[in-house]
């Protein structure tokens, strides 16, 4: 890959008519003249060529349980090596990690790490996989393939946590890099994405459809309920019957709490009572792996067979209990096999938040057992 000026070159964009270049990685579409940024603000023209200008940059480093990306049912109890960049290609407005993904502050980005040095420091933690996330990894593509890339070369697997707001062509090569998926679903109405994100509805349902029909990457998905804005039983029986209709019902819908955040903060937070209504009726849809987020509740955290209605892993926040799947991911009660990618035991991780400088050596006590 090409290096210009201490960035790198990016793909996904054409020279416009107008002398103007086109980025066609996100349906924003900017059109940037040279020396402009687009609205992600890591995407740059600059010398009439397109460039990222976070390739190898990181606003921190953290190892983290594996279900907190959401993820309950891809490699449970393990540990997630997590990093992402500055900036984001959607503005919402209810942004609950706006300190990095609104950044424009160079300074953000104090941690440094090439693909291969992430790797490796993941492998030596003893994480299982990398995750992609904090701000969306769609807008440092290039930088998270190449990732993905040494991350297989060591046996790691890749998770993108992300709103799915990309392009088809990008689409393409960024999905085929994952190993898992959380896609954001952020509301079910284009007046909603429209007013509070600036984007658009369509092209997240697109990527949703795409991940699960045309890819072999885990995916699971994650919307946040904000109070009078995409809560009404209305709403979430529509965005329960498509997903039904177009995902099938194996594939786990996590309904995560709102709390008063960025230019949302005169909206109280979601109640728990909420969750279990949207929960409820999800279930009620027939999907068949439904959670909430954000609250301590262990029933909404739990996983339960669809054969037998029996619990096969208990949760309390992200600290794993009962276990009661065989075979790779069978229901220990009836053998009903259970969506996901599941192993014979789970990992022993636990709710341990480890932030890592990728400058100075983790303590052995620190680190799983192997």
């Amino acid at each position: 890959m090409s290096v210009i000026k201490d960035t790198v070159a990016g793909r996904y964009w054409h020279m416009r008519d107008d002398g103007r270049i086109q980025c066609d990685l996100c349906p924003r579409y900017c059109h940037l003249k040279e020396g402009q940024r687009g609205l992600c603000f890591v995407r740059a023209r600059q010398d009439d060529q397109m460039v990222s200008t976070t390739y190898g940059r990181s606003s921190g480093f953290c190892v983290d349980p594996i279900e907190k990306k959401p993820l309950n049912h891809f490699l449970p109890g393990t540990a997630v090596f997590s990093f992402g960049t500055a900036g984001c290609n959607l503005a919402c407005k209810f942004c609950q990690n706006w300190d990095i993904s609104k950044s424009r502050e160079i300074d953000t980005l104090a941690a440094s790490a090439s693909p291969e040095n992430i790797a490796a420091t993941a492998k030596r933690l003893g994480c299982r996989s990398v995750a992609y996330t904090y701000n969306d990894p769609v807008i440092f593509l290039e930088y998270a393939i190449d990732t993905a890339r040494a991350c297989r070369e060591q046996g790691l697997k890749s998770v993108a946590v992300t709103a799915g707001y990309i392009c088809e062509e990008p689409r393409h090569e960024f999905f085929a890099a994952m190993d898992a998926a959380n896609v954001d679903l952020k509301a079910f109405t284009e007046d909603f994405y429209h007013k509070l994100t600036g984007g658009h509805l369509q092209p997240v349902l697109d990527t949703l459809e795409y991940v699960h029909r045309e890819t072999d990457c885990w995916l699971e998905v994650t919307t946040l309920l904000i109070p009078g804005h995409n809560d009404s039983d209305a709403e979430l029986h529509q965005l329960t019957q498509w997903y039904l209709e177009r995902l099938g019902p194996d594939v786990p819908l996590h309904f995560s709490a709102f709390h008063p955040d960025y230019k949302m903060t005169d909206v109280p937070p979601t109640p728990a009572a909420t969750l279990k209504r949207a929960r409820k009726i999800a279930l009620a849809a027939g999907l068949h792996y439904v959670y909430v987020g954000n609250v301590h509740d262990t029933e909404g955290d739990s996983t339960y067979c669809p054969g037998c209605g029996g619990r096969v892993i208990e949760r309390d926040w992200y600290q794993l209990g009962e276990w009661h799947l065989t075979g790779g991911g069978h229901c220990a009660h009836c053998g009903h096999a259970i969506a996901g990618v599941f192993e014979d035991r789970p990992g022993d991780w636990g709710p341990r938040r480890l932030p890592v400088s990728m400058h100075e050596p983790v303590e052995s006590d620190a680190l799983p057992d192997r």
